[in-house]
Formats: C-alpha cells, sequence, structure tokens
C-alpha cells in the first residue's frame, strides 16, 4: 500500500511538472509582452529548472494590456 501512495505522488508531482512548462510556453506565445520580453520569458521558462514558477511570478506585470 505504501508503495502504491508513493508511485501516485511520484506520478501527479511529474506530471504537474510537465504540464506547468507546456502551459507556461502556451501563454508566452499567445501573450504581448514590452520589447524582447517573449524571448525572454521563453528562454526563463526552457532552461532554468523552476522557471515556469519565475515565469508565473513575473509575468503578469510584463505583460500588454490591451
Amino acid at each position: 500500500m505504501e508503495i502504491l501512495m508513493i508511485l501516485f505522488t511520484v506520478f501527479f508531482l511529474s506530471l504537474f511538472f510537465l504540464l506547468l512548462p507546456l502551459i507556461a510556453i502556451i501563454d508566452i506565445v499567445r501573450s504581448r509582452f514590452y520589447g524582447n520580453d517573449n524571448l525572454l520569458m521563453l528562454l526563463i521558462v526552457i532552461f532554468i529548472p523552476f522557471g515556469s514558477i519565475i515565469y508565473f511570478l513575473i509575468a503578469p506585470s510584463r505583460k500588454i494590456r490591451v
């Protein structure tokens, strides 16, 4: 029973850390930013281990509101 619980936990955590960058990349492509911030945000999400979390903390203040 403990092994099953550990497997479920690992599965959901890995799913979370695989989906979060994907959601961030989709949001970057669909949003408008000041200057070259699109490229900067994309590089942050791709190359920094917790870049998607950093993106969701920084990006709302950098987006152009229409």
